[in-house]
C-alpha cells in the first residue's frame, strides 16, 4: 500500500503546479509541459478559452515541434485541440509542416489519432490538396495497418467523392492484397458503405472478378458475403455465376460453405437451380453428406429448392441416409426429409373442403419458403469481422464517430493463412469427379 500511496501524493503534487498557475508564468516553457500529463491539460483549457493571444502563444511555441507532440503520449493531445481551436492560415500552416511524415504519423499508436483530427477539420482545398497528395502512394499500407487504417477510415468519412477517389483507385488495383487482410476487409466494407455509384461499381466489379479467390479466403470470404447482402441483384447474380461448375469443391471447404449456402438463399430463380443441380448427383452427394461442412449446403438446398428439384435431390439422399443417420446433421436431414412426407400424406388423406387452388401461371416463378433457423456449427464467428465490434479507447478531447474511431483486433504482427488453392485435394477430387 505504501508505493501506491506515495505515488497517490506525487500525482497530487503534479495536478497542484497548474492548480493555480498563471499563462504568463508558463510562457517560454509550453513545449517541455505539454508533453508531461497535467502540462497538456492545462493548455487544453487556455485554448477552450478561446482567448486569441493566449491561442497564439501556443501554436508559436508548438508549432516548429509539431511532428514530434503528435506521436507524443500527451502532447498529440495538445495538438488535436490546437488543430480545432487554430485559424485556417494556422492550420494550412500545419499541414504543410507535417506533410512529409503523414504516414508515419498514422501508422502510430498516437499519431492515428493526431491525423484523424487534422483530417476532421481540413476546411481549405489547399489543406485537402497537400494530405490527399501525401497519403496516396501509401493506401495500401496504411489500410493493412492496426493505426493507419482509422485513417483511411476517417479520409473515406470526412472528404467528397471527388477527394476521396485516391482510394477507391487502390484498393480496386490491390483489392484482393487489400480484401485478404484482417482489416483491409474491413476497409474494403467501408469503402463500399462510403461509395458513390460509380465507386461501388468499380470495387464490386474487383471483387467479382476475383471472386473464386476470396471465397476461399479465412476474410476475403467475408467480402464476397458483404457483396451478396447489397440486396443489388445486377451484382449478386454475377458473383454467384462465378461459383457455378465449382459448388460441390467449395461446399468442403470451411469458409467458402458459408457463401454457397447464402447464394443459394439469395440467388435469382434460375441460379438457383443451376447451384443445386451441382448436388443432385448420387456418388457426390454422398461425400457431401459425410463433410463437415458441406452438409450444410445440402440442408440448405433442400429448404430452397423448387419443389420438382427437391425431390429429385431427396430421391438421390435416401439410400445415402442408413450410412449417416445417427451423425448429428444425418439426424436433422432424415427428420427434416420424414417430416415433409409425412405433412404430405397428411394433405393427400384428408378430403378436400375447399375449391382447388388455381394452377400457377407460367410468369409466376417459384418462391421457396422460408429457411428454419441455421443449426449451430463450428466456424469462425461472423462478428469477428465487423468494425462494430472491434473497439479501442478514444482521445479524451476528440468527437467519436460511432462505427469509425475504433481499432481493430488488438494484435502483434499477423501472418495471413495461406489461402486455399484450387488445386488442393478436396477440390481436384470433385473437379475430377
Amino acid at each position: 500500500m505504501i508505493p501506491n500511496r506515495r505515488f497517490s501524493e506525487q500525482q497530487q503534487q503534479s495536478d497542484s503546479r497548474f492548480m493555480f498557475a498563471q499563462f504568463d508564468d508558463v510562457v517560454g516553457q509550453i513545449y517541455p509541459l505539454c508533453k508531461d500529463q497535467y502540462g497538456c491539460r492545462f493548455f487544453q483549457r487556455k485554448l477552450e478559452e478561446r482567448q486569441e493571444a493566449q491561442r497564439d502563444v501556443i501554436f508559436k511555441e508548438v508549432f516548429p515541434h509539431f511532428v514530434e507532440l503528435m506521436t507524443d503520449p500527451f502532447g498529440n493531445y495538445l495538438c488535436q485541440k490546437l488543430l480545432e481551436y487554430c485559424t485556417d492560415t494556422q492550420r494550412t500552416m500545419i499541414v504543410e509542416q507535417v506533410a512529409k511524415d503523414m504516414v508515419s504519423i498514422s501508422l502510430n499508436m498516437h499519431g492515428t489519432r493526431a491525423m484523424q483530427k487534422l483530417i476532421e477539420f481540413l476546411t481549405l482545398p489547399q489543406q485537402i490538396t497537400l494530405v490527399v497528395g501525401a497519403l496516396t502512394p501509401h493506401v495500401v499500407t496504411l489500410i493493412k495497418d492496426l493505426n493507419g487504417n482509422h485513417v483511411i477510415q476517417r479520409c473515406l468519412h470526412r472528404l467528397s467523392t471527388d477527394d476521396k477517389q485516391f482510394i477507391y483507385d487502390a484498393v480496386s488495383q490491390f483489392c484482393v492484397e487489400v480484401a485478404t487482410h484482417r482489416h483491409g476487409c474491413c476497409v474494403l466494407q467501408r469503402c463500399i458503405d462510403f461509395s458513390a455509384d460509380h465507386q461501388k461499381t468499380q470495387l464490386v466489379v474487383e471483387v467479382i472478378r476475383h471472386g473464386l479467390t476470396l471465397v476461399l479466403d479465412p476474410y476475403g470470404n467475408y467480402v464476397v458475403q458483404y457483396v451478396l447482402d447489397l440486396g443489388d441483384a445486377m451484382f449478386s447474380d454475377r458473383l454467384i455465376r462465378q461459383f457455378i461448375g465449382h459448388v460441390a469443391a467449395l461446399s468442403v471447404q470451411k469458409f467458402s460453405s458459408n457463401v454457397i449456402e447464402k447464394c443459394i438463399r439469395v440467388a435469382e430463380t434460375d441460379t438457383r437451380r443451376h447451384l443445386i443441380e451441382e448436388l443432385v448427383d448420387k456418388p457426390r452427394l454422398e461425400k457431401l453428406l459425410h463433410d463437415s461442412y458441406a452438409n450444410y449446403v445440402v440442408q440448405t438446398a433442400l429448404d430452397y429448392a423448387e419443389p420438382s428439384q427437391r425431390e429429385k435431390l431427396v430421391e438421390c439422399i435416401r439410400p445415402i441416409l442408413p450410412s449417416v443417420r445417427h451423425t448429428p446433421y444425418g439426424k436433422r436431414i432424415h427428420s427434416k426429409i420424414n417430416r415433409d412426407q409425412q405433412q404430405l400424406q397428411q394433405h393427400q388423406s384428408q378430403p378436400s373442403q375447399t375449391q382447388p387452388a388455381a394452377p400457377m401461371q407460367p410468369s409466376q416463378s417459384y418462391q421457396p419458403p422460408p429457411s428454419p433457423q441455421a443449426p449451430e456449427r463450428q466456424r469462425m464467428p461472423q462478428r469477428a469481422m465487423t468494425m462494430n465490434t472491434l473497439s479501442a479507447p478514444l482521445s479524451s478531447t476528440s468527437k467519436v464517430f460511432a462505427g469509425y474511431d475504433v481499432h481493430p483486433l488488438i494484435g502483434g504482427d499477423f501472418s495471413i493463412p495461406t489461402v486455399p488453392s484450387f488445386q488442393s485435394s478436396a477440390f481436384t477430387a470433385f473437379q475430377n469427379h
